[in-house]
């Protein structure tokens, strides 16, 4: 299982990758960074990122609340654990996908992948991560 450090490097290997990060979405800091990052700096890149994560996981327009454990199955309701799965923001020039990490700890950290549009795969990439997320290991 690859722990912060290699699950970035394998995120950078993906067609089009520019950058890529681990964010705690509720402190808003790195916790680790590969490649480039689209303003120059990384730790400004897992701000910004992260108010969009928080707002995602947070507001019930995009989160749904989990099922209430005694009212029985509600299967419009999203599955316990994380609601949201990922996020896409499209530019001109390129994507960015996040994808929130579930884990067996009570953890707000997500993956940052930055893809350049004209060589990134966009469905690759949703795939790949959802893969890392599952397989990452957080000491």
């Amino acid at each position: 299982m690859p722990g912060i450090d290699e699950c970035l490097l394998e995120a950078m290997a993906l067609p089009g990758a520019r950058g890529a990060a681990l964010v705690d979405w509720s402190s808003g800091l790195a916790l680790g960074t590969a490649g480039d990052s689209p303003v120059g700096d990384h730790e400004t890149t897992a701000a910004e990122t992260a108010e969009l994560a928080r707002a995602a996981a947070e507001y019930e327009s995009f989160a749904q609340p989990a099922p209430d454990s005694g009212s029985g199955p509600d299967l419009g309701q999203a599955a316990p654990g994380l609601p949201v799965e990922d996020l896409i923001v499209t530019t001109r020039t390129g994507y960015h996908v996040l994808r929130f990490v579930e884990t067996s700890f009570d953890s707000s950290v997500f993956l940052h992948l930055w893809l350049d549009r004209a060589d990134g795969n966009l469905a690759l990439a949703r795939h790949r991560l959802r893969i890392l997320a599952e397989g990452l290991v957080l000491r």
